[in-house]
């Protein structure tokens, strides 16, 4: 990964750098490979919790916290509880820039991923309906709203220094480096549910077993927090994230900039890619432990082979956008969804084979789009508010693309039938080409101005 030129900058002591420290004994040098293992890092720890929670939504939670619905209802409820953090992100990632302003980034990591490490045990720790009625459920909500808050905050610009600092004809390739973290952190997620379910009676995994990957999701938040913070409180990269201007700013300066506009442009933009990020790892799970042949473990083995392909489809997508340019390559890859979404239907109605084939179909065109997902319009933004533009830009794609997308499909398709989740990401395509039209169009104005 060559090709990054980073200026040498001296680190010194303690969080504000104030010691004079001779260039013979601090010479320092920002490495993008470590930025790179950072970012995979930070953001591998951060869907693992969340995948954690999704898989729990549709194994678990129904039988422990919701035992006195029909399967169907406890599921629906589940999926109700899973989009809560998803609305209170943006509202993390408010309260987070101002810790970041007042107190600085690592401050602002270490309370992020400290709460959102805390919250997950505390749903491991969770006694069920059964032990606490309706506290429990109360308690689920409240630990589910603190993971939402904590993902806000944990934002660190990482994935933007790497882009902006990458040369023009690598953009696409670093860009997607980020995004690696999502299939990594399902692939492991899966696996580890797979193995557990397979190993342990259901009584067993019901009563204690699935507490295990919400435990295992803490030490992995501890060293995804070392990792990042030793890259964060860098005196180089300090000084390399300043220089870019990589910096909060009061979240109403962006919307009284008349930028705000850019931060819908961008969430549309990246609507399709998430509007089949949760129809391809946790609304299968639920349709097919509902109506399908296949085991659970059968189906989680699927999806991790589904998350190893998406993986590798977020390779290609950074050869492809360097090749071909990253607004090109997102809107080539939402006609392909849009095309999916035709097929869908009658792949989820289609048995096994039919099941299997949306699952692995699904998450190579994920990898393909969610590579090129992150930031493709954050270039409208003035480098000032960059920062902050493309943290709430992501934050509202997954509150308009993948929060509620398990909730509704499964509602929906267990009453029309599968129909719906072929509607939903039809929808999704037509967000992303419309954004990016408009998109192309605004640029055309500033250029012709």
């Amino acid at each position: 990964m060559s090709g990054l030129a980073y200026p040498n900058i001296a680190p010194a002591g303690g969080f504000h750098g104030s010691e004079d420290l001779s260039d013979a004994d601090t010479h320092e040098e920002a490495s993008p490979g470590e930025i790179a293992a950072g970012v995979i890092i930070g953001r591998s720890s951060e869907y693992f919790d969340f995948f954690v929670f999704g898989i729990a939504c549709v194994l678990v939670f129904p039988h422990v916290f919701f035992p006195h619905y029909t399967l169907l209802n406890g599921m629906l409820a589940s999926f109700a509880v899973f989009s809560l953090a998803f609305i209170a992100r943006p509202i993390g990632t408010a309260i987070s820039m101002v810790i970041q302003q007042r107190w600085g980034r690592a401050t602002k990591l270490t309370i992020s991923l400290f709460l959102l490490g805390t919250a997950t045990v505390g749903m491991a720790l969770l006694p069920g309906y059964v032990d606490l009625g309706r506290y429990a459920i109360a308690l689920l909500v409240l630990f589910r709203i603190l993971q939402g808050l904590a993902l806000g905050g944990s934002w660190d610009g990482l994935p933007s220094l790497l882009a902006l600092s990458a040369p023009p004809e690598k953009r696409g390739w670093y860009s997607m480096i980020g995004q690696l973290g999502a299939p990594l952190g399902f692939v492991v997620a899966a696996a580890l549910f797979a193995y557990l379910y397979k190993a342990l009676s259901h009584e067993e995994f019901v009563e204690w077993g699935w507490r295990y990957p919400f435990c295992v999701a803490f030490a992995i938040n501890v060293v995804a927090l070392f990792a990042r913070l030793r890259l964060v409180v860098g005196q180089s990269y300090t000084r390399l994230l300043e220089k870019l201007e990589l910096e909060p700013v009061p979240t109403f300066e962006l919307t009284r900039s008349g930028e705000g506009r850019n931060v819908l442009i961008g969430a549309l933009a990246a609507l399709a890619s998430f509007a089949l990020f949760h129809l391809v790892t946790v609304f299968p799970l639920s349709w097919m432990t509902m109506f399908g042949e296949d085991s659970v473990t059968s189906i989680l083995w699927t999806q991790v082979l589904g998350g190893v392909l998406a993986g590798l489809g977020i390779l290609v997508s950074g050869k492809l956008a360097d090749r071909f340019g990253r607004r090109n390559t997102l809107g080539t890859m939402a006609v392909l969804i849009g095309l999916f979404s035709f097929a869908a239907p009658f792949l989820l109605d289609g048995g096994s084979a039919g099941q299997n084939t949306f699952i692995l179909v699904g998450f190579v065109l994920l990898g393909l789009s969610y590579g090129q997902s992150s930031g493709t319009v954050t270039a409208n933004f003035s480098r000032r508010l960059r920062y902050v533009g493309a943290a709430y830009s992501s934050d509202l794609a997954w509150l308009l693309g993948a929060a509620f997308a398990p909730l509704v499909a499964l509602g929906l398709s267990s009453r029309f039938g599968p129909v719906a989740v072929g509607l939903y990401l039809l929808s999704g395509a037509i967000c992303t080409l419309a954004a990016l039209g408009i998109n192309r169009a605004i640029e055309a104005r500033g250029s012709d101005n």
